[in-house]
């Protein structure tokens, strides 16, 4: 999707086209479904650690707060 996004380091906002907040949207809330399964389907500790960068990150925390901002992206669809 060129182009939908603009990004940048001097911009107060970052925008994305109405399909591709959807899409974040959707990935996101799959995405904390996956850190937070406690079942076969959940998210490896090398892959949560490959998300973040190889930093340290808590799963909760960060399951947590991307079904936070899934909701507030669909909310603002």
């Amino acid at each position: 999707m060129p182009g939908s996004v603009t990004i940048s380091h001097t911009d107060a906002l970052v925008m994305l086209s109405h399909a591709d907040a959807d899409r974040l949207a959707t990935t996101l809330l799959e995405l904390s479904a996956l850190m937070a399964d406690p079942g076969g389907d959940r998210i490896t500790d090398a892959q949560l650690a490959a998300l973040c960068g190889s930093k340290p990150c808590e799963r909760i925390e960060l399951a947590e707060w991307s079904a936070r901002l899934a909701d507030y992206l669909k909310d603002h669809l």
